[in-house]
């Protein structure tokens, strides 16, 4: 079986890092690549006696954002398995990280770094609508961006769709790469809890505080069986990643409890889920 990652996104938001990491997952990378050289990639991949079967390609945006989608479509006419993955970032940490690196942004012309980064993001919209999966960075770093991708794609070679639940604070803004999200902040709130409050929903005290309010139980109940009714579905679609989202106010004590009974529950089910708690430690 012969697989193919392509690694687009926004200028400044972990190209890069990502192709390294899927390089020391043994994937084969070729950086910087014109979308004009994919086929010929391909091609070779396919020859009688390569030993490659596992490709990532990183592809620019800046001079090829109308080529990337008709060079993906073509690829995917003749591959076993293409994927497209969009590496996304907010605009306020991206002006941050290109004044650090005093590096000149492709789209800018003259109207400085967050107008260039502005319409970066409107041209790759429709790319980033076509992404088998989308990584927001804003708040990763290069170690969190590791792990993120090596749950995404090691051991990625029999094609189940990778699940993931996160949990997240509201306050701290929401996730950009998520399919599905749910509130938790109709749950009482374990911070104003004298004792539960330096704890997180980690620990068992605050664990037991939510999941035995009244309303708990149900809920998740309810939630269960909504997933489980549709995550077949999205593997029947074709869809190779979903996020399941819970979010509470400052994602300490009610989405990680919650995230982490979920994923609890979808294990037992055959989904194997990776669970991440983005706010937890802020």
């Amino acid at each position: 079986m012969n697989e193919f990652v392509v690694i687009t996104g926004m200028s400044g938001a972990g190209r890069s890092h990502a192709a390294n990491y899927l390089e020391d997952l043994g994937w084969f990378v070729i950086d910087n690549l014109p979308p004009s050289l994919i086929d010929k990639v391909s091609e070779l991949v396919a020859a009688p006696g390569s030993t490659i079967n596992q490709v990532a390609l990183v592809v620019g945006t800046s001079r090829y954002v109308d080529e990337i989608l008709p060079a993906v479509g073509a690829l995917r006419s003749h591959a076993d398995r293409v994927r497209i993955l969009f590496l996304d970032c907010a605009t306020d940490e991206l002006v941050r990280r290109y004044e650090t690196t005093r590096r000149r942004h492709p789209f800018d012309e003259r109207s400085g770094v967050g107008a260039a980064i502005e319409s970066e993001r409107v041209a790759l919209e429709p790319l980033r609508a076509e992404a088998d999966v989308t990584v927001d960075t804003s708040d990763l770093n290069v170690h969190q961006l590791r792990d993120r991708i090596r749950d995404l794609f090691a051991d990625d070679m029999d094609g189940a769709m990778k699940v993931s639940v996160l949990s997240f604070g509201f306050k701290h803004g929401m996730p950009l790469d998520v399919d599905l999200v749910f509130d938790c902040r109709f749950l009482p709130n374990p911070h104003w809890i004298e004792e539960l409050r330096p704890r997180t929903g980690l620990d068992a005290p605050v664990r037991d505080y939510v999941l035995d309010q009244d309303v708990t139980r149900p809920f998740l109940t309810r939630l269960v069986d909504m997933l489980v009714h549709l995550l077949p579905a999205y593997v029947q679609e074709g869809k190779s990643y979903l996020t399941v989202a819970f979010g509470c106010t400052g994602g300490h004590h009610r989405s990680v409890a919650i995230s982490e009974e979920i994923a609890v529950q979808l294990a037992t089910r055959g989904w194997n889920p990776s669970i991440s708690h983005r706010d937890i430690e802020r």
